[in-house]
């Protein structure tokens, strides 16, 4: 698949750079999200899991 990307990319005429940049910031992107949601504590996932569940919010009807 990355072949080809970056024959895709080899004949656009000198651009080749900008989509090999967004394909990395895309990549870097999740990979530190997933970094982050692993280290995080347990505890602190079971809270967010519950915040729905938390409080039961009135919603106006009549529009």
């Amino acid at each position: 698949m990355f072949k080809f990307i970056k024959q895709y990319t080899e004949t656009m005429n000198g651009a080749a750079i900008y989509p090999m940049i967004s394909l990395f910031i895309f990549f870097l992107f999740f990979v530190v999200l997933l970094v982050l949601v692993k280290k995080m504590k347990k505890e602190r996932v079971a809270e967010l899991s519950n915040i729905p569940f938390d409080k039961e919010e009135l919603t106006d009807s009549t529009l």
